[in-house]
């Protein structure tokens, strides 16, 4: 009987230091693949007869059982060759993978990915997600960032909400600039700082490198009101698509 159960569990240990675990006695087969942080599992290996899963036959097979995001997804996979409804956990959408070489391992693995990231931490999910654009505000009564940025090409700044190394961040100066006037990229996240006066709260800070400066002139807030459908700059927020290219 072929199988990629060495093939998942190398790749789980490289990928996600996560080693299989035998948790029944009774089930010598049945390994678990479980989160470092949360102890979920993201993966469970079984092999039992096929006549068990619905098939022809009586001869032992494997499968990888995985949750996947939503139930739409879940009906259109089971109708394919080699995909079934998660065998002894179908609820939540997971679903049971033939081990035998009719998915290929490639496959596999990918909805391996996806199940991992389905039952995975915020936190977790967090380091996980493509690098993201924010525009962030600074206001000049509080700082003076353009004199930091004539000093240094990188600076500390207040830890934005949901920004992580990695991510880009266009600056924002506030009345009487009210422009856009920096892209740096952020070097450093999480970095313990308390601060509490009036209006500024601070509990950590991120490390911000410069990599651009902008004319007043090219992205004033008229301008992105007008053309980009910014209202506002109160907090770190998303870039549309359309800023993104023309900031570029």
């Amino acid at each position: 009987m072929s199988s990629y159960r060495e093939d998942i569990y190398a790749y789980a240990k490289k990928k996600y230091e996560a080693e299989p675990e035998y948790l029944w006695q009774r089930y010598p087969g049945y390994a678990v693949l479980r989160h470092k942080d949360n102890a979920k599992w993201f993966g469970l290996i079984m092999d039992l007869p096929a006549e068990r899963l619905g098939l022809p036959g009586s001869e032992i097979v494997e499968i990888l059982n995985v949750k996947l995001s939503d139930a739409m997804l879940t009906d259109m996979l089971v109708q394919q060759e080699g995909f079934l409804r998660g065998y002894h956990i179908s609820h939540g959408n997971w679903i049971s993978i033939l081990l035998d070489g009719t998915v290929p391992i490639d496959e596999v693995l990918r909805w391996l990915d996806e199940s991992y990231l389905n039952t995975a931490s915020n936190a977790e999910k967090q380091k996980m997600r493509p690098p993201k654009e924010w525009i962030v505000p600074s206001n000049p009564k509080y700082y003076d960032i353009q004199a930091a940025f004539r000093d240094a090409k990188e600076i500390d700044w207040k830890q934005g909400k949901g920004i992580k190394a990695g991510d880009t961040v266009y600056m924002y100066l506030g009345a009487p600039v009210s422009a856009i006037l920096y892209k740096c990229e952020v070097t450093k996240t999480n970095i313990p700082f308390k601060f509490d006066e009036g209006n500024v709260h601070i509990t950590s800070l991120m490390k911000i490198r410069l990599l651009k400066q902008y004319s007043p002139e090219q992205f004033p807030f008229e301008k992105l009101k007008r053309e980009f459908g910014i209202h506002a700059v109160r907090g770190p927020r998303g870039v549309p698509p359309a800023l993104s290219e023309a900031l570029k």
